[in-house]
């Protein structure tokens, strides 16, 4: 196994790629995060390329016929979507030219197509670089520069704001156009160019720490981060979390609503099923109700979303049949306790807390079964270390409030970027979480650390407080954030999203703020309450708090 922090010219494997960009642009060596591979299933080869292990070699082993992805339109099994993970790959290396090392921008939404576009770009040695699809035109400009983007696979029903963005390389392929789409525009189509190739093709042969994904961070301090996996890192992480915590399993059926474009949804919605040899439920546009409906219609039996949606469904879970679902996966955002309760008053179920970052790839910190502990986030995920840092970067022990860092087989590594110097501090990756840990080694969240709100000298944590507020039943949502204040330094202020049938109002607020004191210490309440139709939110669904500061 490689010395992580060997530098890259001497200590990488030799690399498959004819195009170094990727491997140009990797941090200084000195700057890379400490890299752990402790369990005897992380040992993987110098040679490696992860579409082949998750897809090709189910297919060897006789699995061709079992499903891998179900959708609106029907399914997909094993051998098919390997069929067409092969097609595309030789349209990327064929009809379009590309080299390896070469970066894809992928665009569109959860569907089988865009699932095979990144298997493809993976398998056929390139750089894969999703997107959200609802990000705008200067956005993706910003990317395609940041990551030099040769070639982009996009949805046609995403071309407007693709095609006005800024620096659009000449290389474009569309799939999923409509069927009244032109003849020459069907002829040039990603499946047209693909029904043209041959529907076999051996994976690139790629080494173990050749960069395969640029993942863009979401956005919650409003400048985004590329961040640079390798192939070996989208293993690690199929055989962590859901191997020790989720244990998932050959007959499970995978559903949510993260999109692809992000780490939580590519892992949760591809990646794990695949490991296994389970399916996935891939449906485009979910609402509460409809994912519901698709829990019952699928039979599925692990879900994978945001608090909020968990919190919205609650109250809806008796109008379905869920009794196939199993295990329910919350990330993205903290957690409140509220809504773990009322999830498992309202199916039974209790919830599979997680933290995750873009930066790690997926989740090192959770819990299931009988070793959920109430208002913990979990343990490091076997494969993880964790630990709580004060300001000066020192350990400390159970009881206090710091920064969560984290080492293990993945890590982070941003793309020409100077915020890697904060991300790492002697080894360990930091989160920007503050965290607690209690004697029996349980964390605790507490807020992001720009997140702490400082009262007169009490430390009050935001998301403790917007727990407090969904207990009330006008509440929806809520996001609490500090407000500066010349006598108290900060104020907890509250912007509250009320449900139907409630009126905005003094009366409500000097309620909301008397039931906030009856339910945690009175000098946590919140002192201004402004009332919002709703909160600003990331596409992946979390609260964009620097918005709310902003107002």
């Amino acid at each position: 196994m490689n010395r992580p922090n060997a530098a890259p010219s001497a200590g990488l494997n030799a690399s498959a790629h004819e195009d170094t960009f990727a491997r140009d642009h990797l941090p200084a060596p000195a700057l890379w995060p400490e890299l752990r591979f402790d369990l005897p299933e992380l040992a993987y080869p110098e040679r490696l390329n992860c579409v082949a292990e998750l897809l090709d070699r189910a297919v060897a082993a006789g699995e061709g016929g079992r499903t891998a992805v179900r959708f609106a339109g029907g399914s997909w099994s094993y051998a098919h979507l390997l069929e067409q993970v092969d097609r595309i790959a030789h349209v990327l290396r064929g009809p379009m030219g590309l080299k390896t090392g070469n970066r894809v921008l992928l665009r569109g939404a959860n569907n089988p197509m865009m699932a095979a576009a990144v298997l493809a770009v993976l398998k056929a040695g390139l750089v894969a670089v999703p997107t959200m699809p609802l990000l705008r035109a200067r956005e993706l400009g910003a990317i395609m520069a940041k990551a030099a983007v040769n070639a982009v696979l996009c949805a046609d029903g995403l071309r407007a704001e693709l095609e006005a963005a800024p620096g659009l390389p000449a290389s474009v392929v569309w799939f999923n156009a409509d069927a009244d789409a032109d003849a020459d525009a069907d002829a040039a189509s990603l499946e047209a160019l693909m029904a043209r190739q041959p529907a076999r093709f051996d994976a690139c042969d790629t080494a173990a720490d050749d960069i395969c994904l640029i993942s863009f961070t979401s956005g919650t301090t409003g400048v985004p981060k590329g961040t640079m996996h390798f192939h070996r890192d989208v293993l690690a992480i199929c055989d962590c979390f859901p191997r020790s915590v989720l244990r998932s399993q050959r007959g499970d059926t995978f559903i949510g609503t993260p999109p692809l474009a992000f780490t939580f949804g590519l892992g949760g919605l591809l990646l794990f099923p695949l490991r296994v040899g389970a399916a996935t439920v891939l449906l485009e546009k979910l609402t509460p109700e409809t994912l519901l409906q698709a829990i019952a219609q699928y039979r599925a039996t692990v879900c994978f979303t945001a608090p909020t949606f968990y919190r919205q469904m609650a109250p809806l879970a008796a109008g379905y049949d869920l009794s196939s679902l199993a295990k329910s996966v919350s990330a993205g955002e903290a957690l409140p306790l509220a809504t773990r309760e009322a999830w498992q008053q309202a199916t039974g179920l209790r919830m599979i807390d997680g933290i995750g970052a873009t930066e790690m790839l997926h989740i090192f910190i959770s819990a299931a079964d009988d070793d959920i502990r109430p208002g913990a986030t979990g343990k490091p995920v076997p494969g993880y270390q964790a630990c709580i840092l004060d300001r000066d970067g020192n350990p400390v022990g159970p009881g206090v409030t710091g920064r969560l860092a984290v080492k293990g087989p993945t890590g982070c590594r941003y793309l020409a970027d100077e915020r890697q110097r904060d991300y790492v501090h002697q080894g360990w990756n930091l989160t920007g979480d503050a965290y607690e840990m209690d004697a029996d080694g349980y964390f605790f969240y507490r807020s992001r650390t720009d997140d702490m709100i400082i009262s007169a000298g009490y430390n009050i944590a935001g998301p403790e407080v917007e727990d407090a507020l969904l207990r009330h039943p006008a509440v929806a949502e809520c996001g609490v954030v500090g407000k500066p204040d010349q006598e108290r330094g900060q104020i907890v202020q509250a912007h509250v999203v009320l449900k139907p049938g409630h009126e905005a109002s003094p009366q409500l607020a000097a309620e909301l703020q008397e039931f906030v004191k009856g339910q945690i210490a009175p000098y946590k309440y919140p002192r201004a309450i402004e009332f919002l139709p709703a909160l600003p939110r990331t596409e992946t669904g979390k609260l964009q708090r620097f918005k709310l500061r902003a107002m």
